[in-house]
Order: C-alpha cells, then sequence, then structure tokens
C-alpha cells in the first residue's frame, strides 16, 4: 500500500477560470490557479504544498542559473465524456524523470510522489480541463537546484514543481520539416536522452533558422556524420517504409518517448512490423522518391501524432502523401485519442483514472 502524501494546500483567492478564454488557448501560455511544490533538503523530499500559481523568489547566485542542473517532463490529462479524469501513462514518465535526475547529478523522485503530485493539482484544478476534441491538461513537472553557490558542483537543494494549463492542439497543419546537416542536439556520451532544459535552449537557434526559411521543425541527425535520422524538434519521429513502421532506435541522443512507445505497443499488437535501428537519411529520401514512404509523422505528449507533409534535404524538397490518406498514422491516431478520452477500452491501463 503506497503512503498517501501529506500535501498543505493553500487555496486561491481569486480563480482566474471565468477569466479564461478556452477557446484561443495557445499551447504553454495559460496556467490554472495552482501549482504543487516540494523541496529537496538534506537528503529528503519534504515541504509538499499546492499553493496559488504564481511567482517564486530565489537567489540570482542559484546553482540552476549558472550550471544548469535543470529539466523537466511532459504529459496531459484529459476529460471523459462521463466526466471522468485520467491523465496518461504517467508512471513511464516517472522513470524517465529520474533518467533525467541520474544523468544531471540530481536527486531522484520517487514514483509514488511524481504521480501523487500530479493527481493531487490536476484534480484541485480539473474544472480547467477542457471537454472540447484535440484539448487536454498540460503538465509540466520540473526540478532544478537552489543552492546559492558559485561553484561547479552539484546543488545539495533542488525544488520540485508542477504546473498545468489547459491547450489545444500544439501543431494545427501538416508540417514542412528540414534535416539539419549542419547543427548538432546531442552527441553520443552526452545527455540527449534526458529532458535536460539545456538540449532545448541549444535547439532554438537552428530552429530559428529554420523558421526564416520556412520551415516548421527539423528532423536532426547524428552528431558524427549527420547520416542518420534522430529526432525532430518537439517529438520521436516515425516513418512507414515500404510496409514496415521504422523509428531511430533509442540511445543516449535520443528521448524514449512515451508517446512513441506507445504507438510501437499497438502497431505491434496490430501485426503492423516495427524495426527500431538506424535509420538513414539516403534510404527516406529514397523512399520518398520511389514512393515507397507512404507516411512521416512526430510522436510525442505536445503533438500527439503531427503529420509530416514534406523533407527538405540539402536544398530539394520531398512531398508526401495527403495526410488524410495515410493509412497508419489516422488509424493510430484515433486509437490514441479513443483511450486517452475514455471511447476505447484501455486494455494497458494507461490511464491513470484521478
Amino acid at each position: 500500500m503506497t503512503e498517501t502524501l501529506d500535501i498543505k494546500i493553500t487555496k486561491t483567492k481569486h480563480s482566474r477560470l471565468n477569466e479564461t478564454d478556452f477557446n484561443n488557448l495557445q499551447f504553454g501560455r495559460t496556467f490554472s490557479d495552482h501549482m504543487f511544490v516540494a523541496d529537496y533538503e538534506d537528503g529528503e523530499w519534504k515541504n509538499f504544498n499546492i499553493v496559488p500559481y504564481g511567482e517564486i523568489g530565489f537567489s540570482p547566485a542559484i546553482s540552476a542559473l549558472h550550471y544548469g542542473q535543470a529539466f523537466f517532463e511532459g504529459l496531459k490529462a484529459y476529460k471523459h465524456a462521463d466526466g471522468q479524469v485520467s491523465v496518461f501513462r504517467p508512471d513511464k514518465n516517472a522513470r524517465r524523470f529520474n533518467k533525467s535526475a541520474e544523468r544531471l547529478c540530481m536527486p531522484e523522485l520517487p514514483e509514488e510522489i511524481f504521480v501523487q503530485s500530479i493527481a493531487a493539482v490536476v484534480d484541485m484544478d480539473r474544472d480547467w480541463i477542457p471537454s472540447k476534441p484535440n484539448h487536454s491538461l498540460y503538465i509540466r513537472p520540473f526540478m532544478f537546484a537552489t543552492d546559492p553557490y558559485l561553484g561547479v558542483q552539484p546543488s545539495a537543494t533542488y525544488k520540485y514543481i508542477v504546473l498545468i494549463g489547459p491547450v489545444g492542439p500544439y501543431f494545427s497543419k501538416t508540417l514542412r520539416v528540414k534535416v539539419e546537416t549542419n547543427f548538432t542536439r546531442a552527441a553520443e556520451g552526452g545527455f540527449g536522452y534526458a529532458k535536460a532544459a539545456g538540449n532545448y535552449g541549444g535547439g532554438m537557434l537552428p530552429a530559428k533558422k529554420a523558421a526564416e526559411e520556412g520551415f516548421d521543425q527539423l528532423i536532426w541527425t547524428d552528431a558524427k556524420d549527420h547520416a542518420y535520422i534522430e529526432e525532430m524538434g518537439s517529438a520521436n519521429v516515425m516513418f512507414f517504409l515500404d510496409g514496415k513502421l521504422i523509428t531511430p532506435s533509442t540511445r543516449d541522443t535520443i528521448l524514449d518517448g512515451v508517446t512513441r512507445d506507445t504507438v510501437l505497443t499497438l502497431a505491434r499488437e496490430w501485426g503492423v512490423p516495427v524495426e527500431e535501428r538506424r535509420v538513414s537519411i539516403a534510404e527516406i529520401i529514397e523512399g520518398a522518391k520511389n514512393g515507397k514512404l507512404t507516411d512521416a509523422f512526430g510522436a510525442g505528449t505536445a503533438a500527439t501524432i503531427a503529420q509530416v507533409g514534406s523533407i527538405s534535404y540539402n536544398g530539394e524538397e520531398y512531398f508526401l502523401s495527403d495526410p488524410k490518406e495515410r493509412e497508419f498514422s489516422q488509424k493510430v491516431l484515433k486509437a490514441l485519442d479513443g483511450i486517452r478520452y475514455g471511447n476505447l477500452p484501455d486494455t494497458h491501463g494507461w490511464n491513470y483514472m484521478v
């Protein structure tokens, strides 16, 4: 029996719920009334609180700002037709959270604290969960170092916070993507598999340059030869090539995505041939040329299933089939939505009911 967390709750005196325009939600810009906060001190997690969403104070010398000990997770809660609320696969996110913590020399957070903290704040602000199709409550747990010390060593104190907020679709159109062959997201031996803040900071300049050229996303390639595909800018990437679902195998440069794992699990259950391996740019471009590449999409918590409309490589743009006619990605998107919104049986127990 898991011990229930002793959480102190301080309710907001002024809810912003009725002031929020749920018909015009920009992803990541709207937050609910409350957040969960906890501290790591003296070798243990303590001070579990739900407090009104707002600013927090800290020293300008905290090591997170100077030496990069900061990382996060991303998951979602969904409102079912009968009014019930579920969080999708929080146990999987909890395990990845601790992989990031270990790599950045930060304290692990017990899985029960991770799951219970999320459930508690989601339950507190469950009225913020949209009921509209393709809408959900985005959940952002994160941890950062708080020692006010300018020394290159792991902090002794940390803060863990969970922010939540209503969101609509992350992408509203088919993506025009560019294969990046100059900049590098992650190198072997690094921490590309962790959701470290620095991974995303380093990707902003190449993403900005690509956006200026009219592209929506980048496809990152390996740091050594720029010959193998790794991830998209905000999701794992998958291809349906010559009748098989193909995706780069996870390694220390690639994030082990929850949506990625979910899609692969469903594909195998449906009898779809699946290959997790090194995926070369050459074979994807050849497949686009000869018609054997029949589907390409990003898979991620924020993006869900993000259809790729064209792939640009070395100045040449290759256009793919109409996303509405793609058999696999349309089927898996329908299945994902059905399970998460409670309209299809959850045979795997992926929905954590709040």
